[in-house]
């Protein structure tokens, strides 16, 4: 499984400012994007923020390390856990299309056994 998502992103270069930008105005859609990793653990991401300023690899894409908390909740089971993650991701900037393709690294998923 390897996540992507698109965000519009109003800003003609990547500068400090627009990853702030980023981070505080895209909070909910950063978390549901990560959420996806962790899906099949029970557990969703909340508090998304910068670790480091990206390096770029070109002038539109290159990498940067997400930290989060991930919030494990169950009332049945009486479990709220929280633990503190990060994740290195992809980005691709396109300055035409107003746009930030965020892709997240590629977790292989187990199949079933066989019996």
């Amino acid at each position: 499984m390897q996540e992507s998502w698109t965000f519009e992103f109003s800003f003609d270069r990547l500068t400090s400012e627009a990853w702030t930008w980023l981070i505080q105005t895209q909070q909910r859609e950063l978390s549901i994007f990560l959420s996806y990793y962790y899906k099949r653990q029970g557990a969703v991401v909340e508090k998304v923020k910068l670790k480091t300023d990206p390096p770029l690899n070109s002038q539109d894409s290159g990498t940067l390390c997400l930290g989060f908390e991930l919030i494990y909740f169950n009332a049945c089971q009486d479990l709220h856990e929280t633990q503190s993650e990060e994740m290195n991701l992809s980005f691709q900037f396109d300055a035409e299309k107003k746009s930030l393709k965020l892709v997240g690294p590629y977790w292989p998923i187990r199949e079933l056994d066989e019996i």
